[in-house]
């Protein structure tokens, strides 16, 4: 469906960890929305921040027509959206972008999210889980503090695995590390992936080394979010040839193998 422009009402505002969730709602974008897309919002309209910001959709509740999105309030303008409360109105665009491909026939998948990226795989996980398919996750982050942790996960998969960089949840060390384990006890049949750039990277590595192919969600900077402004270009390989695509609207989710990441 094409994008739509929408003054939405919050539902609700909430905190978990370092994290905020904000539910709006919005019928239509809650119809058309798929796992991977994104929301561009006005943070401070009529202040300094005249460029949007685009949030990954977190869940898409399409029978009570709201949408969620989960962020960190590092930046004034995130800072900004996380003093919205119920009743407020915050203006935005979406759903936006090509999200992860679901339409093969369901099987096993591995999902791999750090930090607030987690939360675009739990839309994704209950997805793949509604098809039929059966799914793993590995979620990690600094620390339990920046965990994401949702009971939508939890009812969507059939195993998830923790990591944190201090060891304050789960086991020790860096979100990739039990992938290959993973991939061999499960052989999923993609890797789907969310979160910081270096991250993807490492877990695109990984899978191509197991043989597995890989789908990440990447976290380009979009001003714009509809493929106007050229600055979330991100190199790819297609068919012998580098390209530079747009993440907004050719992304923001791709082949992992097919990023030129050098």
């Amino acid at each position: 469906m094409n994008p739509v422009i929408n003054l939405a009402p919050v539902v609700s505002a909430s905190r978990f960890g370092a994290y905020r969730e904000l539910t709006i709602e919005a019928p239509e974008m809650a119809a058309g929305a798929r796992p991977g897309q994104f929301l561009n919002i006005c943070v401070q309209p009529g202040g300094a921040h005249l460029l949007r910001r685009p949030f990954s959709i977190a869940r898409a509740d399409r029978d009570g027509g709201t949408v969620s999105i989960v962020f960190d309030p590092i930046g004034l303008g995130t800072q900004w959206l996380s003093a919205r409360e119920k009743g407020d109105v915050v203006d935005v665009v979406g759903p936006l972008g090509h999200g992860f491909d679901v339409t093969a026939d369901p099987g096993v998948d591995l999902l791999v999210g750090g930090g607030y990226g987690t939360a675009a795989l739990a839309f994704l996980a209950a997805e793949l889980d509604a098809r039929g398919g059966q799914v793993h996750a590995i979620v990690g982050a600094r620390s339990r503090a920046r965990l994401y942790e949702d009971t939508i996960l939890d009812e969507s998969c059939a195993s998830i695995a923790v990591v944190t960089d201090d060891g304050t949840a789960g086991v020790q060390g860096l979100v990739t590390d039990p992938m290959p384990e993973m991939i061999k006890r499960f052989a999923p049949r993609v890797v789907f992936a969310c979160g910081p750039m270096p991250m993807l990277r490492a877990a695109a590595a990984v899978a191509a080394d197991a043989g597995v192919p890989s789908q990440l969600a990447v976290e380009e900077f979009m001003a714009c979010g509809i493929g106007v402004c050229w600055t979330c270009i991100l190199p790819v390989r297609a068919n012998g040839t580098l390209k530079h695509l747009r993440s907004c609207t050719d992304g923001p989710v791709f082949d992992g193998e097919a990023i030129a990441w050098a």
